[in-house]
């Protein structure tokens, strides 16, 4: 029986472009990947040894045989890419068509 669970959400930190990719503009995305190239490899030993290498290849980040956590790539069932779909839908709250963009919403003052 589990007693408790925590959930770490590394928001806005992509692991590789899903397969509706192209339909937002996301061929090639993989924020992790391109900052951990870019800075020459992550050193993240406590996500490495809970499983964060076992998902896509990272530079600096091995792959472990037996992690210490459960660990996985969310691929949305929601139409649309936006944070809260993401959120919401980890909830339990498929969404069914994308919310509309705000073009305003962080316009410069």
């Amino acid at each position: 029986m589990i007693d408790r669970a925590i959930v770490i959400v590394l928001d806005s930190v992509g692991i590789g472009e899903l397969p509706d990719a192209a339909d937002y503009g996301d061929v090639g995305c993989n924020t992790l990947g391109h900052i951990s190239a870019a800075v020459g490899g992550l050193k993240v030993p406590n996500l490495a040894r809970m499983g964060l290498g076992n998902i896509a290849p990272i530079p600096g980040v091995e792959r472990v045989q037996s992690p210490t956590a459960c660990y996985g790539k969310m691929t949305e069932l929601s139409k649309g890419k936006d944070t809260t779909n993401g959120h919401w839908e980890m909830m339990g709250v498929i969404v069914d068509r994308p919310f509309l963009p705000m073009p305003t919403a962080f316009r410069r003052m």
